[in-house]
């Protein structure tokens, strides 16, 4: 069974950094094409400078705030229009329910109804707990505590790894059933080394993100969605001083596998 992967397409928080897209992952096996996991500022893009063909994958949402999203209305001219490239058939596409509504408008011309995307997709909406199987993997999304609907995702492969994708949440007890036993969690850490002074129930430091891990027993820790302008040397050693485990921060281009003693 081929082992499960995620490259890091973007991992910047908030905002695209200066050699970093915003949040986006591409999760795959050797036998499955792929899903991108939020199509943030920037993602298109790396996806072609990584040889990605961006009309082969299906597509899943933590939520719809622009810094996961705002690459989508590019997706889709590609998947539509590329003269040699364009989408060979319609995927899956896993989403809040309001997906048409929201984004909807940018892929539209004027005055035309918000577009259904069913041209190219298969839209199935998220309920909180209810897993969704498709090909090598089952996903389940965990409700997230942030400002819209939002939700942690939990993805199951066939050989049993699981990957835990924190989306942006603020520390939750759902984050940590999301992560249980997980081989990996991708955990934010958008207020870098330390949560003094952040604002209550946004999103997380990488000191509550190693807490977040060592409660929910994972396998390595890697940090995304940090702000360009965070320390990143001190955002690493906090998330270390919380857990015992591997910890990394996510780059462009990282091939992120489960830790060889899981």
């Amino acid at each position: 069974m081929a082992a499960m992967k995620s490259i890091i397409l973007g991992s910047s928080g908030s905002l695209a950094g200066p050699c970093n897209a915003a949040s986006g992952f591409l999760l795959c096996t050797d036998t499955y094409p792929g899903m991108l996991i939020d199509t943030g500022p920037g993602v298109l893009s790396a996806l072609q400078q990584g040889n990605f063909s961006p009309g082969d994958y299906d597509v899943a949402f933590t939520h719809l705030h622009a810094d996961h999203c705002a690459d989508f209305p590019s997706l889709l001219v590609w998947r539509r229009y590329h003269p040699t490239a364009k989408a060979a058939q319609r995927n899956m596409l896993f989403a809040p329910g309001h997906i048409a509504t929201r984004l909807g408008p940018l892929c539209t011309d004027e005055d035309a109804p918000a577009d259904p995307f069913s041209d190219t997709f298969d839209l199935v909406a998220w309920q909180e707990g209810v897993p969704q199987s498709h090909g090598e993997i089952t996903i389940t999304p965990f409700a997230a505590v942030h400002p819209i609907e939002a939700y942690s995702l939990r993805v199951e492969a066939a050989d049993g790894t699981v990957f835990a994708f924190s989306g942006d949440t603020a520390p939750t007890d759902r984050l940590v059933d999301c992560a249980n036993d997980a081989d990996v969690l991708f955990c934010e850490a958008s207020w870098g080394p330390s949560s003094a002074g952040k604002a209550p129930a946004m999103h997380m430091s990488a000191a509550e993100a190693g807490e977040i891990a060592t409660r929910a027993n994972v396998g390595k820790l890697v940090l995304v969605h940090i702000p360009p302008w965070e320390d990143q040397a001190a955002t690493l050693a906090a998330a270390q001083d919380a857990f015992s485990g591997e910890v990394v921060i996510a780059a462009p281009g990282d091939h992120i596998t489960a830790a060889a003693s899981r």
